[in-house]
């Protein structure tokens, strides 16, 4: 196996501190650098679709949502751990593109409810397709019972850090 930048660091930590336990991190160190380079990886394929990370995300919520493709604004919101003011702004740029619409809502005469729009809907089925096809070919470099592990074990880390849904 090959030194990278993260050996080297933790090595130079060893060295400056040996009575500080780095080893997690390996794993640590190694997950946030991955992330960097994943979100850069994302950008570029929304980017293409005239969207970012936060857009896709707030489109997704709509998707997944199943017909008739609608959420009040603070559940996008809260979905997507944005403040109202930032869930705002976000709405605000995909109504200008034509991809969500706001609808009153029926259960409170000051609220609004967003909507999916036909052309969202598309939109964001490009872009999760594109993503998707992006991110397979940098798993593929694993082996099928190594991408299982790999998820089982991720998914153990991320429950230390999220709460239950």
């Amino acid at each position: 196996m090959t030194e990278d930048l993260l050996d080297r660091t933790i090595g130079g930590w060893r060295g400056a501190r040996p009575d500080i336990d780095t080893a997690s991190l390996q794993v640590t160190g190694r997950l946030a650098r991955i992330g960097g380079h994943l979100a850069r990886r994302q950008e570029a394929v929304f980017e293409r679709f005239g969207l970012n990370r936060g857009e896709v995300g707030a489109l997704s919520a709509l998707r997944v949502a199943g017909p008739p493709y609608q959420l009040s604004p603070t559940r996008l919101g809260r979905g997507l751990m944005l403040s109202s003011a930032g869930m705002t702004s976000r709405i605000d740029r995909l109504e200008r593109r034509g991809l969500v619409r706001r609808l009153p809502d029926p259960d409170d005469r000051r609220g609004v409810i967003i909507e999916l729009t036909d052309q969202g809907i598309a939109t964001v089925d490009d872009a999760v397709r594109a993503v998707s096809a992006s991110d397979r070919e940098l798993v593929e470099r694993l082996d099928p019972d190594e991408i299982q592990a790999l998820e089982v074990l991720l998914r153990k880390l991320l429950s230390g850090l999220e709460l239950p849904e």
